[in-house]
């Protein structure tokens, strides 16, 4: 039995950009935060993100606007995100680079002027960075603000502690049980969950530039705990990968933003730069998913060609990146083309969230990577890092404007009406199959013989869920993985089966969605289909995945603050036919 923590405190799992993003909003407020993670934040995933993040500074004097972002981000996710919810981000942006800049964040600049950089599918320079390790700078800087937090009490950090059970009652969540790692003790931590574990990086483990560390479990028992996951089969293959021991090397997009060119040799060993062929002068800054699939569709190596930059560009922007070419690689870039291929970067699905952050078991959020917000069926380079921060802000205000005690009406309901309603209610029939989890047991670990299937679970998704799909590759990922799920369930831990049920879930949106739209492409059904402009909704039915699609809200004009005149402004533009 674990040991009960009474002291109601909002519990947050996962100490990266959303997770610190929500606990400074959470303590800024007053509100007592745990900051629950596997690892320090110094080590989290997000301290690996280098490209930049987006935001409507115009100073780069191309007349960007608001509504460009706008439009970029939903083109570029196929029209399938809320665009409530990306007009909320895009309408923040500005104000969180300039909050970024305020704590210390040393965004690059040149004679003092903030310098913004190009990046893929987007058409104005926005994507403010720090050479190629934005993240990292980011992260310090967050760092620093929550540790003034924990000094004066209200933040509370516990490191190296895995999520093992939500304890959720009547389709309320009222705390957290987690176990220490080293001392293998569980405690159960009562008062909201906000959910930033992350992408689900263990799924694919060695095939993904993200941390091992994110194995995916804490996605796979919320998931069987009856909360709604969404778009699952939206999973990003950054173009421009290299595979290393264990995981792949990110070659940031911000190389092929300063002048970086992707080719493939002919058989008469000529460089056709084949992007550019096709797409025109910008065809490397194409959307990723356009770009990974071109790259499999060569059927040859490819290789990013970055001889033609310029010293400055090395030395002044990229000077980290190259140095982890030569490291990795014993390939220096300035000097000869570096071999790519597409590897798996970010999960634009996850669970699914309202306008607050909150899913559908109450005083339940989720932000960042984790959660399906912004990105629709690919995401932009410059907005995830955008996403997690604004996500943790807009999750910790709900959090803190709900605190127990307080009378809580669902803005999800309020702003997405009866159709957020009945999936909520959807979500919480689900979990009234479960048993309510008010005394929780230890989440019991993985075997010997589990570790093994392992292997062939990630096998079946790989084989499945690459860049190009058919219904044959995933009926067959999705029949190994029943009959694993099977094995599982006669002699197999707990946390195997979870895993497994997660895993079925993503190759059963897959077959659900037949269309290529974004990330997921298939040879059996290659156009995208207005029925289809949908959001893939997944539940756990008595342990199958249960499908089903929800419309896209409208955009609406009726709130009272900066993003009216956003929201308006984008519905005019689009009355006069503008992107």
């Amino acid at each position: 039995m674990a040991n009960e923590y009474n002291e109601c405190k909002v519990n947050i799992i996962g100490a990266g950009l959303a997770g610190l993003s929500a606990a400074r909003t959470l303590a800024e407020r007053g509100c007592p935060v745990r900051l629950i993670s596997v690892q320090q934040s110094e080590r989290a995933q997000s301290n690996l993100a280098e490209g930049g993040i987006n935001a409507v500074l115009d100073v780069m004097g191309e007349n960007d606007r608001l509504e460009d972002h706008y439009a970029d981000t939903i083109k570029g996710g196929c029209h399938l995100a809320d665009p409530n919810m990306v007009a909320g981000l895009v309408a923040d942006a500005p104000d969180i680079i300039r909050d970024l800049e305020k704590i210390g964040v040393p965004f690059h600049r040149e004679k003092g002027q903030l310098i913004q950089r190009n990046f893929g599918g987007q058409k104005k320079k926005r994507t403010s960075y720090a050479m190629s390790s934005t993240g990292k700078v980011v992260m310090a800087a967050l760092v620093d603000q929550v540790r003034r937090f924990e000094q004066e009490g209200l933040v509370e950090r516990l490191p190296h502690h895995l999520m093992e059970r939500l304890k959720i009652t009547d389709g309320v969540c009222r705390g957290v049980q987690v176990r220490d790692r080293y001392h293998k003790k569980s405690i159960l931590l009562s008062g909201p969950v906000i959910l930033c574990y992350g992408g689900m990086n263990g799924l694919f483990s060695g095939e993904t530039t993200g941390t091992t560390a994110n194995t995916g479990t804490a996605a796979a028992i919320a998931y069987d705990q009856g909360v709604c996951f969404a778009n699952l089969e939206f999973i990003q293959y950054h173009p421009t990968t290299v595979k290393i021991t264990g995981k792949r090397m990110l070659i940031s997009e911000a190389a092929r933003g300063e002048g970086g060119r992707l080719f493939i040799y002919t058989a008469d060993r000529q460089r056709q730069y084949f992007m550019e062929d096709k797409y025109g002068p910008r065809g490397n800054l194409m959307p990723r998913d356009v770009v990974s699939r071109e790259m499999t569709l060569t059927g040859r190596e490819v290789y990013l060609d970055l001889t033609g930059l310029s010293g400055q560009v090395w030395k002044e922007k990229l000077a980290d990146l190259r140095q982890e070419i030569i490291d990795y690689m014993d390939l220096d870039p300035a000097a000869e083309p570096v071999p790519v291929s597409p590897g798996i970067h970010y999960f634009m699905g996850g669970i699914l969230v309202d306008r607050n952050h909150e899913t559908n078991i109450r005083d339940l959020y989720a932000a960042g990577e984790c959660a399906c917000a912004y990105h629709g069926a690919n995401r932009l380079g410059g907005n995830s890092m955008l996403g997690a921060i604004y996500g943790g802000r807009t999750a910790g205000r709900a959090a803190a404007d709900h605190m127990p005690g307080q009378d809580h009406v669902s803005q999800a309901d309020l702003l997405l009406g009866k159709q957020n309603k009945t999936a909520r209610e959807s979500g919480n029939q689900e979990h009234k199959k479960k048993k309510d989890c008010s005394e929780l047991i230890p989440l019991k670990g993985m075997s010997h013989q589990d570790k093994v299937r392992e292997e062939e679970m990630k096998a079946a998704l790989l084989s499945g869920l690459g860049v190009i799909r058919s219904r044959e590759k995933l009926k067959a990922a999705g029949d190994r993985l029943q009959e694993l799920t099977r094995l599982s369930l006669e002699k197999g831990s707990e946390e195997a089966r979870v895993r497994l049920q997660l895993a079925r879930a993503y190759v059963a949106s897959a077959l659900a969605r037949k269309e290529s739209r974004g990330a997921h492409s298939r040879e059996d059904y290659p156009e995208s289909r207005e029925e289809y402009r949908k959001t893939t909704v997944v539940v756990c039915d008595e342990g199958e995945p249960a499908v089903s699609f929800r419309d896209i809200p409208e955009l609406e004009e009726n709130s009272s603050d900066e993003k009216t005149s956003l929201s308006h402004s984008i519905c005019i533009s689009q009355g006069a036919g503008e992107e």
